[in-house]
Order: C-alpha cells, then sequence, then structure tokens
C-alpha cells in the first residue's frame, strides 16, 4: 500500500490511512516519515473516514470487520481494491510495462526502473520493495518513483486474480509455479495476461512460462539455458562470486553480444536481468546501452540484501524468499560458494503454510546440505479470522524426514537466540520472511549479537 500511497500523493491527491503496524508501534520510523511527508494517519478504529467524498482503497488482505470498512458502508463511500486504483492508474499511461510471474517481480521492476531513468525516460514506478538506487535521506522507504505518469511500470500480482485488471503495453512472464493458486489457475491467469499484452516478454527456461508464448501477439524471448531466446547468454562467459554476476549477453536477433557485469549474485539475477533487458528492448532501448544500466543496479531492499559482515567472518543476509521458488533461489545462490547456511524463516501466514508447506520443507531440505541449519518460528499474525490449526513444527518435522536439519522454536527471538549460539567463523546466515518489515531489525540484531 505505500508504494501506490505515495503515487497517489505524487500526482496530487490528499492520502490518509490506518495500518494494524501504526497502531502496535511496529516500524515507528516508517510512519513518522509519512507523517513528515504530507500524509494523515489514523488509528484503526474507523476515526479516519468522515465524509462520503473520501474513497476507501484497501487491499485484499483487509477484512470486512476491519473498523474502516464499517465506517466507508454507512457513509457509503466508494470502495476500490489496491489493485483496482494501480490498474486504473496503469491502464491511463500511454505507454505501460507490467511485470508478472511467481518469483523475481519487485527486482525486474526495479531493474527496468533503473534502465529507463538512466536513459532519461523518467518514468513512474510501482514497486513492491524499496529501491535503493531511488532512496535517499528525504526518501528512504522508495518502493515507488513518480515520475511521468505517462510511462509506467509496475509489477502485477497474480495472488488474488487481479492481474486481469491490467492492459499493458510491454507485459514481462517471469515464471509460474506453487505460490497463493493451483497451478491451473495459474495458467488461466498468466494466459490471458499473455494474450493482453501488446508484446510479451517471456522466459523460456520456464516450461510453464514457455507453453504459453503461444498466447502472445508479438513476443520477446529471453532464456539463461535455452538458446531459442531472443536475449540469452554465452553459456561459458558466466562467472559467479559471492555478490556478483557477470555473464555475455546475446541478442540472437541481431547476432551480437555485450558485456553484462551484475553487482548482484545468483543465476536468478542474471535471469532477471536478461527479462529487463528484453522488455526495454522491446520498447527500443539498445541491448548494450540496458547491460550498461544494469551495471550500477543498487538492488533492493530484502532481496540478498546483506546486512553485514561480523569481525569473525559470519555475514548476515536479509531476504524477502517466503515461497518454493524464492527460497531455492536465495539457498541455491548461497550454496554456488563455500561455507555453512542458518537458514531462518517466518512462514508469512497460516494460510500460506498450509497451501506450500509441502513443497517449502522438500525445498529446504533439497537446496540445503547436511551441515546447515533450518530455524523456523511461528507464522506471523497480526489478528484476523485465519484458522491456525497449522503450524511450523510440521514442516520443521518434514525437513527432518526429508534428510534435512531444521528446529522449529516458537518465539522470534529465541529464534535469534540459537542462531547466534549455533554461529561459527564463515557462516552465512540468511533471514527470511515475508508481510513483516520488522525481519530487517531482526536480521540487524543478529548481525549485533554475534559482533
Amino acid at each position: 500500500m505505500l508504494p501506490l500511497a505515495q503515487i497517489a500523493h505524487g500526482i496530487g491527491h490528499k492520502v490518509g490511512g490506518s495500518d494494524r503496524s501504526y497502531d502496535q508501534g511496529r516500524t515507528p520510523e516508517k510512519f513518522a516519515w509519512l507523517a513528515e511527508n504530507g500524509f494523515d494517519l489514523y488509528p484503526q478504529d474507523g476515526s479516519g473516514i468522515t465524509s462520503a467524498k473520501q474513497i476507501l482503497i484497501a487491499s485484499a488482505a483487509v477484512e470486512d470487520t476491519v473498523p474502516e470498512v464499517a465506517s466507508a458502508r454507512d457513509l457509503g463511500c466508494d470502495r476500490m481494491s489496491r489493485a483496482e486504483l494501480l490498474s486504473a492508474l496503469f491502464n491511463e499511461a500511454g505507454y505501460s510495462v507490467a511485470i508478472g510471474g511467481t518469483s523475481g517481480k519487485s527486482t525486474v521492476t526495479g531493474m527496468i526502473a533503473w534502465i529507463l531513468s538512466e536513459g532519461n525516460y523518467d518514468p513512474t514506478v510501482m514497486n513492491g520493495a524499496v529501491m535503493k538506487n531511488f532512496t535517499s535521506p528525504e526518501n528512504p522507504f522508495a518502493s515507488a518513483r513518480v515520475g511521468n505518469p505517462r510511462i509506467f511500470v509496475s509489477e502485477v500480482d497474480e495472488s488474488d486474480g487481479s492481474i486481469a485488471l491490467y492492459k499493458p503495453t510491454i507485459g514481462v512472464l517471469l515464471n509460474i509455479s506453487l505460490d497463493h493458486k493451483s497451478i491451473e489457475e495459474l495458467r488461466t491467469l498468466f494466459g490471458d495476461y499473455v494474450r493482453e499484452a501488446g508484446c510479451a516478454i517471456i522466459n523460456f527456461d520456464n516450461d510453464e512460462a514457455c507453453a504459453l508464448a503461444k498466447h502472445a501477439g508479438q513476443l520477446v524471448s529471453f532464456a539463461v539455458n535455452d538458446p531459442r531466446a531472443d536475449i540469452s547468454v554465452e553459456p561459458d562467459s558466466i562467472e559467479e562470486s559471492p555478490f556478483g554476476i557477470s555473464a555475455a549477453i546475446l541478442d540472437n536477433r541481431s547476432s551480437e553480444a555485450f558485456p553484462l557485469v551484475l553487482p548482484m549474485p545468483g543465476l536468478h539475477n542474471l535471469s532477471n536481468a536478461l527479462a529487463a533487458i528484453a522488455a526495454v528492448s522491446a520498447a527500443g532501448i539498445e541491448v548494450r546501452a540496458a547491460a550498461l544500466a544494469l551495471g550500477s543496479f543498487a538492488g533492493l531492499g530484502r532481496r540478498f540484501d546483506v546486512i553485514g559482515t561480523a569481525p569473525s567472518g559470519t555475514t548476515v543476509i536479509d531476504d524477502f524468499g517466503h515461497n518454493p521458488e524464492k527460497c531455492a533461489a536465495t539457498l541455491r545462490t548461497l550454496k554456488a560458494t563455500p561455507g555453512r547456511v542458518i537458514a531462518f524463516f517466518q512462514p508469512h501466514g497460516y494460510g500460506p503454510l498450509k497451501q506450500m508447506g509441502d513443497e517449502l520443507a522438500e525445498t529446504f531440505a533439497k537446496e540445503l546440505d547436511a551441515d546447515d541449519i533450518t530455524i523456523m518460528c511461528d507464522p506471523v499474525y497480526y489478528g484476523g479470522t485465519v484458522d491456525r490449526s497449522e503450524g511450523t513444527e510440521r514442516i520443521t518435522a518434514l525437513i527432518t524426514q526429508h534428510g534435512g536439519s531444521a528446529q522449529h522454536i516458537p518465539e522470534r527471538t529465541a529464534c535469534g537466540n540459537r542462531i547466534v549460539e549455533l554461529a561459527q567463523p564463515g557462516d552465512r546466515i540468511v533471514i527470511m520472511g515475508a508481510r513483516d518489515d520488522t525481519l530487517s531489525s531482526f536480521a540487524k540484531s543478529v548481525l549485533e549479537q554475534i559482533k
């Protein structure tokens, strides 16, 4: 909601809001920044809704029992979902780029935003993560960029089906895998998305995404491993390091090659870079210029975000991994270089844990070695009516059954103490989870305790 609020405010609307986190005293620095920058803050008791002329914008996670919803209903206020407002702004733009898929959306959105910004195109950008290239002391929460409203770049979400609302000039499809919906539902949603795009950008390395290419009107394909793709890499050119990756990018349409030195690690980020390059090439930007711009891409908050390294050589990393594919990408990146991994995982809800718990357990068991350790706390819960009968202990038991090493410690602070107790020189500790901004401060506290 924050980046959408920033964009609405940036184009001249008066914006206020409420949040359980505000009432509970979490992330006070974020709410202080909002108040200082012209956003009205209210307790979540309905007091912010005072006029029928107001429009209530609520995410799909907001229940009808929340007081603001009741107040808006009583006053007869118009109500829009987060996606309805975002898609309205997006579809009004003269040129729009949507980024969809199960994993990698925020990173690719940030990459495209940076390439366009470096090319002086001044895009308006809606992202789900803080884009480090656009942060400043004046705006440390740059998950949005307010620029020319006629050029709009946004990640689009399939979890609530709202991806169907967007009519992109360019529509990027990164991958399709299990997350919030069944594979059958995702095939339908993403198939319609590809049909709707003026030009579809599709990952040929992902079988499910590749199968939808037949629905595209115009198509630019990309792949790390599939030589049929329009944008690919020279296989022998890939060089990985703990904090970066480089390769020769091939534009198979013109038989040209260009160097890419990406200051973030992992083959999944190389794939993300290819997606961004393919997308902007469809908009007429040269592959050479796009690859050069990505050399100064600073990455995103909570996307393999290195918090620091203790004098002992133990490194702490903050990461948004929360579904099987995202977690696998992060763990593979860590295991591509030597050293033990301690993986802490906070499930982002009881519902998602029930939906994909088996696959998550298999991921942690498969991607980590015998001497690595997984530690999980109870799912994040801030109130509501969700079924809490199935918890984390089932997942850690499954990891153990699959041959991995896992511990369930219900309370997060106790997990931190256990991590510090286990930490050895040279370990990489990764703090993983979503929907909880306090995970970043937790990661910093673990590093400070180790120091």
